[in-house]
């Protein structure tokens, strides 16, 4: 059974979700790598055009050292790099489904008035 969450504790736990996924372009870069998809970085780049370069490392690397993408490093010459999910990365996958369902809601919505 799931933990038995109050307002407080509920509060908190979301905070620290949104923590991790703050950022103007992580949601961006999860929905590219969702599915088990490894993208290199140039792909990524190529995949979000908007996004420099500098600002793509350091979303990275904050969504890499917390645990929900993962930098595989294959040694070869020249050198590959890829990226994909963690596990715990992907298992946002249902909850940004919801959000993204809850989001069409309010365009029903309005597009209803």
């Amino acid at each position: 059974m799931g933990k038995a969450w109050t307002p407080t504790s509920a509060a908190d736990g979301v905070e620290q979700a949104l923590k991790i996924l703050e950022g103007k372009w992580k949601l961006v870069i999860l929905f590219h790598l969702f599915g088990g998809n490894l993208l290199r970085f140039s792909e990524l780049e190529r995949a979000i055009p908007a996004i420099t370069q500098k600002m793509l490392i350091q979303q990275l690397r904050q969504m890499e050292s917390d645990g929900v993408v993962r930098r595989i490093v294959h040694h070869q010459v020249p050198p590959k790099v890829e990226y994909g999910l963690t596990d715990w990365g992907q298992a946002l996958c249902p909850a940004l489904d919801a959000l993204l369902k809850w989001a069409d809601l309010r365009q029903e919505r309005r597009s209803g008035d």
